[in-house]
């Protein structure tokens, strides 16, 4: 059975900083581009930051670049999102998602996890 599991959401002041992490069982992550989507309440879900399996390869929202990094560990089968200098407009539940890099098909969510940012 496949599993990713999303930790860390909390809440947190404007201008800080929270670290997710995507722990995956049942697949091997490094057969996976991983990304992370975050959906606000009324909002579709967008996407915030994706790696490549490898790790050689990164790409960020417009709203996100300079503040967040996505980064992933395959011997640990985990992915991280280091979030800093917070703002409440990234208020929202974020998503773990993992795309087969040879088969897009085969594509996994979690099942998220809450981050709020607010004073």
């Amino acid at each position: 059975q496949v599993q990713l599991v999303e930790s860390g959401g909390d809440l947190a002041q404007p201008g800080g900083s929270l670290r997710l992490s995507c722990a995956a069982s049942g697949i091997t992550l490094s057969f996976y581009d991983m990304s992370w989507y975050r959906q606000a309440p009324g909002k579709e879900r967008e996407l915030v930051a994706a790696i490549a399996s490898a790790g050689d390869s990164t790409n960020y929202a417009d709203s996100v670049k300079g503040r967040f990094t996505i980064s992933r560990d395959n011997a640990k089968n985990t992915v991280y999102l280091q979030m800093n200098s917070l703002k409440p407009e990234d208020t929202a539940v974020y998503y773990c998602n993992s795309v087969h890099k040879r088969i897009a098909a085969i594509s996994y969510w979690g099942q998220g996890t809450q981050v709020t940012v607010s004073s």
